[in-house]
């Protein structure tokens, strides 16, 4: 992805400037911004950020990609907490998806927490 590409996350801004650095490595200052890169790593398939980002008490050993299911657009629907002095926080949010003409949603509130000044994805209710 160049500079210019706007992020899948769909922030509204440039994927160098928003997920990009974060899935190079950068701490999330906050679990929302760790969500969008989340949904950004769904997106092209790296799995090595979903692994990094998981907390290790809910971690699987590994991810399975679908290589027809493509995730197409976030949209964060709450918050809760999260910010960046905060220990815990949740984002609840949309993640749509298509796979070949079938189309959909996942909507989930997912639980975050910070841990040395890393944000970790716990787990999720999916409604």
């Amino acid at each position: 992805m160049t500079d210019a590409v706007r992020c899948p996350c769909l922030s509204g801004d440039v994927f160098d400037s928003c997920c990009g650095p974060l899935l190079r490595g950068a701490p999330a200052p906050t679990a929302e911004r760790l969500m969008r890169s989340r949904f950004t790593a769904f997106t092209l398939d790296d799995a090595a950020h979903l692994l990094r980002t998981w907390h290790p008490t809910t971690r699987p050993r590994g991810i399975d990609f679908d290589p027809a299911l493509r995730w197409r657009r976030l949209v964060i629907i709450d918050r809760v907490a999260g910010g960046p002095f905060d220990d815990e926080g949740v984002v609840e949010f949309e993640a749509h998806w298509r796979q070949g003409a079938e189309r959909g949603f996942l909507h989930e509130r997912s639980r975050f927490a910070r841990e040395e000044r890393q944000w970790y994805y716990v787990d999720g209710d999916v409604r």
